[in-house]
């Protein structure tokens, strides 16, 4: 099922999306919130009628780095010996058709397309082979980085912090096999990244395990799987797309930050 977050004549609700032509699609209005028990209400509204927001509000974004071995050696950076993580805040997290606001601190702002896996229920310390239990689904991420802070700052709060970094969307898609999924990047039209997740250093279910070892994981919360080789700058005006099979394709705009 893809499960959408939207609003509507100034409400927010939760919807079903059904249809196979994007023209077409509509949502099922969903009673209640999709990490507790639901139903569909019946009640049914043309997804071109409404603006999808991010398909969930996290309390936090784990995301992993260098997860792929063609982008760590990209960037002239070591294969990790072991999974590393890091945080993105939840005001950094945006909707499909957000725009990407370019920070003034930052003149070297680059894409990284990403598997976002969507926490279904609080958990923390989870076995592997339990993983699945607490995953409800995946969605489609841009990991906005601003590269040049990176490398300046040995913290990566601010590179990889600010406002409107996280591109979430466009829906979420709960029943997906995400072991090999092909992610691609386009940058005004213009293929830039091209991968697969089977090419993961370390696989979901290893990931999951490695973070609820410390921390406490909430429903909807979000952790980013690492990015594919091929990043590459964006610049005011660049329409970034993120496309994986299986879920849809997650569309931004950058912008000048007001």
């Amino acid at each position: 099922m893809r499960i959408a977050r939207f609003s509507i004549d100034g409400n927010v609700a939760f919807g079903a999306v059904e249809g196979d032509k994007d023209d077409e699609l509509v949502l099922d209005i969903i009673k209640g919130i999709p990490f507790a028990e639901y139903e569909l209400s019946g009640t049914k509204v043309p997804l071109n009628k409404v603006r999808l927001l991010p398909p969930v509000l996290p309390n936090k974004v784990v995301a992993f780095g260098r997860n792929y071995a063609e982008h760590a050696r990209e960037l002239g950076n070591e294969v990790p010996d072991a999974p590393f993580a890091f945080f993105k805040p939840s005001t950094s997290v945006i909707g499909h058709g957000d725009a990407i606001q370019y920070p003034g601190f930052s003149s070297e702002v680059h894409h990284e397309a990403e598997l976002a896996v969507v926490i279904g229920r609080m958990c923390r310390e989870v076995p592997r082979e339990r993983v699945k239990d607490v995953i409800f689904g995946y969605t489609c991420a841009n990991d906005v980085t601003a590269r040049d802070v990176q490398k300046r700052e040995k913290q990566w709060a601010r590179a990889k912090g600010f406002d409107t970094s996280c591109p979430l969307g466009p829906w979420i898609e709960t029943d997906l096999d995400p072991s090999d999924l092909t992610i691609q990047l386009t940058v005004n039209g213009q293929q830039r990244q091209l991968g697969r997740t089977s090419e993961m250093i370390t696989p979901i279910e290893d990931l999951i395990v490695n973070i609820t070892e410390a921390m406490t994981l909430l429903p909807g919360d979000v952790i980013l799987t690492g990015t594919p080789a091929g990043v590459g700058p964006l610049e005011t005006g660049d329409e970034v797309a993120v496309t994986i099979e299986g879920i849809g394709t997650l569309t931004n705009k950058v912008v000048k930050r007001d």
